[in-house]
């Protein structure tokens, strides 16, 4: 982890970010108190999530189906 003063940041702003492109995590500081982190960004897929990754990890119950109490329902459709 890095950190650096935003003068030092905005002077070599560009290099910094190589470095946040190797996997550094800096730290931004306005007289020497942390203000904000740049970090990387996670990798994209390059593939699709496949369907069915949980398959028989665990099973939803009959009554998930049934309908809501009133008292819970009501703050949603605007019946108070």
């Amino acid at each position: 982890m890095i950190k650096l003063n935003i003068h030092e940041a905005k002077t070599h702003l560009s290099r910094y970010l190589e470095e946040v492109e190797q996997g550094e995590t800096i730290i931004l500081c306005r007289r020497n108190q942390p203000v904000a982190e740049i970090r990387p960004l996670p990798a994209q897929r390059h593939k699709k999530r496949p369907i069915g990754l949980a398959k028989g990890k665990f099973t939803v119950p009959v009554s998930f189906f049934d309908e809501l109490p009133v008292d819970i329902v009501a703050p949603f459709s605007g019946d108070q």
